[in-house]
């Protein structure tokens, strides 16, 4: 089955594109959430009108994440957190704690942005990647410190 991307699918294809698909992945998920519509020989037509559309939401989202990014390189949040010796934490700070800790400072990211490759488990200064958009990574400081 053919089908017309109206946004993009993570590992299948962007917005615009004309992909093949198994039948039931197109007729049970892309289409009746709208990611993507049947390709008839009437929506092949529409799909020039659709990139051009695809591509300024595209630039929208790209200058808003650069914005962002900008925000966040400026930012560097601080967590307390337990330790004992050779400062190692009881515990860990995963990227749920810093995205709470980036809330705090009043920049709302998702948790699942925040490429920590492994939970930190040391007291230290850290850099963590922020990924906001495909080209947009953003480089956050995040200090552990030892609560006292």
């Amino acid at each position: 089955m053919q089908v017309i991307l109206k946004q993009d699918v993570p590992k299948l294809g962007n917005a615009g594109d004309i992909v093949k698909v198994a039948p039931g992945y197109g007729r049970n998920y892309l289409i009746p959430r709208g990611l993507a519509a049947p390709a008839t020989a009437g929506s092949v037509t529409q799909v020039e009108h659709q990139k051009r559309i695809a591509q300024s939401i595209r630039r929208k989202q790209l200058s808003g994440a650069e914005a962002i990014a900008e925000q966040i390189e400026g930012t560097a949040v601080s967590i307390r957190r337990e330790a004992g010796e050779d400062d190692k934490l009881f515990g860990s700070v995963t990227n749920r704690d810093i995205a709470e800790a980036l809330a705090a400072e009043g920049v709302e990211v998702d948790r699942r942005i925040i490429q920590l490759e492994e939970p930190i488990k040391a007291i230290g200064l850290f850099t963590v990647p922020v990924r906001l958009h495909r080209d947009v990574i953003a480089k956050l400081r995040v200090y552990v410190i030892r609560a006292s």
